[in-house]
């Protein structure tokens, strides 16, 4: 099966006053370089991906958390953007099944329009 999206969370499109800061304070004792280095494991420890059938994402360096979604069982799909994340061009994105709880929020993901819109289309081709 053909991977029509796969992302990891961005770093400095997602948060550049934060990324900006931590570069500020490389000099001051290293401390912006462990939190430069914590936020990019963080980050790469979170992928987003989809294919034909699902949506699966998975969290975790160590441990392993996994959720995958069938695609004929979305019945929501939410992207949520601030305005700096939408200049950026990254957001939310929230996946609905059943129930008022999201199965999948996806933070700080590159392109969420995207996502939404391959979700959409491949439900429309089923």
């Amino acid at each position: 099966m053909t991977e029509l999206y796969s992302e990891h969370p961005v770093m400095f499109k997602n948060n550049p006053l934060g990324f900006i800061l931590c570069l500020i304070l490389i000099p001051a004792g290293g401390l912006g370089l462990l939190i430069l280095l914590t936020w990019h494991l963080k980050n790469k420890a979170s992928k987003l991906s989809v294919n034909g059938n699902e949506i699966l994402f998975e969290k975790g360096l160590l441990s392993k958390e996994r959720s995958e979604v069938n695609l004929s069982s979305v019945r929501t799909t939410k992207v949520k953007q601030s305005f700096f994340n939408r200049i950026f061009g990254v957001g939310t994105i929230e996946i609905y099944t059943a129930g008022d709880s999201p199965e999948i929020i996806a933070s700080g993901m590159p392109d969420p329009n995207k996502i939404r819109e391959l979700i959409k289309a491949n439900q429309n081709a089923e």
